[in-house]
C-alpha cells in the first residue's frame, strides 16, 4: 500500500504545476482606458501589468478603424509599465491599442481594447459584443481540462498498481515464493 501511495504522490506531483509556471503579465490598467471615450486625441498611451516587463520584447501599436498605425514613439519601459507617446493628434474616431509583452519570466502576452476620440460610437447589440481579447490567465476550461485530465491519470495510475500487485499476490501464492 506504500508504494501505492507513493507511486500517486508522484503522479500528483509531477502533474500539478508550482504557481509560477502560470504566471503571466496581466494587463492591470491602461490609460486610456478599455472603452473610453475622449474629448480630444491623447499624447500618451500607458499600459501598467502585473509584472515587470522585457524592454526588449514589447510592443504597443495604437491604430485606426482602418487598421492603420498611428505615428508613435517606441514604448518606454519602466519595471511593469510600458509607455508610448503618440507623435501627432489624431482625428474624432475609433482607435484600437494592441499590446505583446514578454515577461521577465519569459511568458507571452498579447492583446488590444478599444478607445475612442470625440463623440461615443453608436451602441453594439450584446448579441454582437466580443468579449476581450487580451490573454491575462490561463482560461477557466484550459485549467478545467487539466484537472481533469490530471485526475484521470491519477486513477488510471492507481488502477494499474493495485491490479499489477494483486497479480504479484496470485503468481507468487500465499507463501511469497
Amino acid at each position: 500500500m506504500r508504494r501505492v501511495l507513493a507511486a500517486l504522490v508522484v503522479v500528483v506531483a509531477v502533474l500539478s504545476p508550482s504557481s509560477p509556471a502560470w504566471a503571466h503579465a496581466q494587463l492591470l490598467s491602461s490609460v486610456p482606458a478599455a472603452g473610453a471615450v475622449l474629448p480630444a486625441s491623447p499624447g500618451l498611451v500607458t499600459l501598467r501589468f502585473s509584472e515587470e516587463l522585457n524592454p526588449s520584447f514589447t510592443t504597443v501599436v495604437v491604430s485606426d478603424a482602418a487598421q492603420r498605425r498611428v505615428p508613435a514613439g517606441q514604448p518606454v519601459i519602466a519595471a511593469a509599465t510600458a509607455t508610448v507617446a503618440v507623435e501627432s493628434p489624431v482625428a474624432d474616431g475609433a482607435y484600437t491599442v494592441a499590446y505583446r509583452v514578454v515577461s521577465k519570466d519569459g511568458h507571452t502576452v498579447q492583446g488590444s481594447y478599444p478607445f475612442t476620440v470625440g463623440a461615443a460610437p453608436p451602441a453594439v447589440p450584446p448579441a454582437q459584443a466580443v468579449a476581450g481579447t487580451g490573454s491575462g490567465g490561463v482560461p477557466a476550461a484550459v485549467l478545467a481540462g487539466v484537472v481533469v485530465v490530471g485526475v484521470l491519470l491519477v486513477g488510471l495510475a492507481a488502477y494499474f498498481l493495485l491490479t499489477a500487485r494483486r497479480r504479484v499476490g496470485r503468481v507468487q501464492g500465499p507463501g511469497g515464493v
